[in-house]
């Protein structure tokens, strides 16, 4: 983790439920999406977003797409704090990136990047934002577009056989 303040939108320092740790001795893989999603909410709270916008507005924020890269196991008794980076938003989606570290030790634990939607809550439709949230996001994105972009940004999953066949006659 960054030693000075990196003007990325960070959690508050999170702790680890004992109900999380899987038979292996570590965090399961499921948990570090609610992490994620703790952070995302926080974050989203900045534009409006918080617990009562679907009672306002009759509106909230779903979650389309996510890609989790998981680095470094954590256990019980760590302490983790998340940082997210807003990537990018258009009428009615928002891409972000968030990194999870060790609270303590600095290291990086786990990245996530997300596609979330603005959903109108009667039509079960997407939506665009309203007007208010949609500069507030894009507040924070030109904020945070002096950063480099992410390098786990952008990936895909797969299993690339040309270049592993490759790879094996070299």
């Amino acid at each position: 983790m960054p030693s000075e303040p990196s003007g990325l939108f960070r959690s508050t320092v999170m702790s680890i439920e004992p109900a999380w740790i899987d038979y292996n001795g570590h965090l399961n893989m499921a948990y570090y999406n609610v992490l994620f999603d703790r952070c995302i909410d926080a974050a989203f709270e900045v534009f409006g977003l918080g617990p009562d916008y679907i009672r306002t507005r009759d509106a909230s924020f779903f979650t389309a797409e996510v890609h989790v890269c998981y680095l470094r196991e954590l256990a019980e008794t760590d302490k983790v704090v998340c940082e997210l980076q807003f990537l990018d938003c258009d009428a009615k989606r928002a891409h972000v990136f968030q990194t999870l570290y060790h609270a303590e030790d600095g290291w990086v634990s786990a990245t996530q990047e997300q596609m979330s939607l603005h959903v109108d809550m009667q039509a079960k439709k997407v939506s665009p934002w309203p007007e208010d949230v949609m500069a507030r996001m894009d507040e924070m994105r030109q904020a945070h577009a002096v950063h480099a972009w992410p390098d786990r940004a952008g990936r895909r999953i797969g299993i690339h056989r040309a270049v592993a066949e490759q790879s094996a006659k070299a």
